[in-house]
């Protein structure tokens, strides 16, 4: 009698439902987080929301600091792949364009994604900092890690010779750090109204003014690159006016966008 071929365990079906429960804890949890805020917010309350036994919860996460680590992963990243921001496809290919133009206004692009995905979440974390360990020591971490992934776009416009002779690197990657904070983000967006689009905006052309040759800051870029990068009005060497009647198309309104914009 012939012996039975065992077939491979295939494990991919719980692989995927497990990776479900655990997007949507991440996503009960930053709602939570957000709130009513991190210290108030409990494993159990997570679990309910989550609609997900609390053993299930710890044994994804471990702990709710583990809860916090994925969330802040999940909404600085996008996603809960495990690829380090550096390293995403969209990020490269920002590092690696050779116009200085294009490559501020790429990061400017990627700066006004993620805090539209993060920003009120680093607000939560830095207001509970102050009677959290956790979140203060989470805070600090995100802080650490932004600057030391900002500096690189100074790291960058140094590279390419590009950056002004009256901007230190240094001094570069604090200009970066401070325009695409997220105390800077909610100030004009939640606080002034602005939409992102706007912010947008102008940030590329803030970091441009400030960081480059004002030659090369107001300078048109060749057609072939702004169609390839899809940049923003400013990079396609558009006056403030067609900038302004392109945000109004966006519905954001005209006289908003030149008043933004000149400061």
């Amino acid at each position: 009698m012939p012996t039975p071929v065992k077939r491979p365990y295939d494990n991919s079906r719980r692989a995927a439902h497990s990776r479900l429960t655990r997007r949507e804890v991440i996503d009960a949890a930053t709602a939570l987080f957000i709130e009513a805020g991190y210290p108030a917010t409990t494993v159990d309350a997570i679990s309910r929301a989550a609609r997900t036994p609390p053993t299930t919860v710890y044994r994804l996460f471990g702990s709710k600091r583990g809860i916090l680590a994925a969330v802040v992963d999940a909404a600085l990243g996008g996603d809960d792949e495990p690829i380090a921001f550096v390293d995403r496809p969209r990020v490269r290919a920002a590092l690696s364009e050779p116009d200085p133009r294009l490559f501020l206004d790429s990061f400017a692009r990627h700066a006004r994604e993620l805090l539209e995905r993060s920003a009120d979440l680093q607000h939560t974390l830095a207001t509970a900092s102050s009677v959290d360990q956790e979140a203060a020591e989470m805070l600090t971490e995100i802080r650490r890690q932004r600057h030391a992934g900002q500096s690189r776009i100074a790291a960058g416009l140094a590279a390419r010779r590009a950056l002004s002779p009256e901007v230190e690197e240094r001094h570069a990657a604090d200009i970066v750090y401070l325009l695409m904070s997220p105390e800077v983000y909610r100030i004009l967006t939640a606080e002034r109204g602005w939409e992102a689009d706007t912010y947008e905006l102008w940030l590329a052309r803030s970091l441009r003014l400030l960081l480059l040759d004002r030659q090369e800051a107001e300078a048109a870029l060749p057609d072939q690159g702004a169609a390839q990068q899809e940049p923003s009005g400013q990079a396609r060497g558009e006056s403030l006016t067609d900038m302004c009647a392109s945000a109004h198309a966006q519905d954001i309104a005209p006289g908003r966008c030149r008043q933004h914009l000149r400061r």
